[in-house]
């Protein structure tokens, strides 16, 4: 279950079949066991945000960066982001429902680019990997900040784990194998991107080509031990579903067989019932500045 692969949404990526309820209603509740993470960076990103007045939140999903931007910044205008507009009207509601007010943009990146105007503050979270040029996409994004405004990107971090080595069924070593996969199964993605471009991933070296002023690098530790709440093991089971599903015959039967009673919500084995899953894992934000006045 590495962590931020298959989480943007503003992309190009191919997703038309998507069923966009259901995988919204997953990326909230991602977003909401990972609450610890927002509210640290939004935190760390008002330090370096002075007083914006354009807020973007590019690849916005159903809007939990969005609103919880919007929380930040009260006397901003926040924009989210997103291809489409089911996650966007999700996001309208959980804004009405917090009392946030945002306003959505229907765009879909790389072509959309231009269309999403002037900010002081950008944000995008789990977005660029799923652009095929990303030195380009980030010079795209730098290109819109007004001077002094900030560029926030959320990339990288560590994968998330959330059982022990051993569980007790199948081989041991269950996460390990499910990372490797993961990883042949990302650089294929990344492979069958349009304008696939290879780069090295230095996220602040990449945001210094792109003409921006890196600031700081923060990673962001989410640590929920066992025994869990029922949300986070809701999560880890739909997370682990739709792992199931894209690795396919890159896992053996009897991992895939291991997985089934994983993810059956009757089995006494499964992600809801056992008592030693947990959440661990790290996201990390890299920031960077457009020099000059504003």
């Amino acid at each position: 279950m590495s962590q931020g692969h298959g989480h943007g949404h503003g992309h190009g990526h191919s997703g038309d079949d998507y069923d966009w309820a259901s995988l919204g209603e997953m990326l909230e509740r991602n977003a909401e066991v990972h609450r610890d993470f927002l509210d640290q960076a939004m935190d760390w990103l008002r330090v370096q945000a002075d007083e914006p007045a354009r807020v973007l939140d590019v690849g916005s999903g159903p809007g939990v960066a969005a609103c919880a931007l919007a929380d930040a910044f009260g006397d901003a205008e926040v924009v989210a982001a997103d291809r489409a507009p089911e996650l966007l009207a999700l996001a309208q509601k959980r804004a009405a429902r917090l009392g946030v007010e945002i306003t959505t943009l229907r765009a879909d990146l790389p072509d959309a680019f231009g269309e999403l105007g002037p900010a002081d503050v950008v944000w995008t979270s789990g977005v660029m990997h799923h652009i095929g040029d990303q030195q380009e996409a980030l010079n795209r994004l730098a290109g819109l900040l007004r001077p002094g405004g900030v560029l926030a990107v959320v990339e990288g971090g560590l994968t998330m784990r959330f059982l022990p080595r051993d569980i007790g069924i199948g081989r041991p070593g269950l996460q390990s194998r499910l990372d490797a996969a993961n990883d042949e199964w990302f650089s294929d993605m990344r492979d069958g991107l349009p304008g696939s471009t290879r780069t090295v991933e230095d996220w602040p070296a990449m945001l210094a080509k792109a003409g921006l002023m890196p600031s700081a690098s923060r990673t962001f530790l989410v640590d929920l031990p066992a025994p869990l709440d029922t949300e986070p093991r809701l999560l880890l089971r739909d997370l682990l579903v739709r792992q199931r599903e894209m690795l396919g015959d890159r896992i053996d039967a009897a991992d895939h067989a291991v997985i089934d009673r994983l993810v059956h919500d009757d089995d006494r084995e499964s992600l809801l019932w056992r008592p030693d899953a947990f959440v661990l894992t790290a996201r990390t934000v890299h920031s960077a500045r457009r020099l000059g006045d504003r």
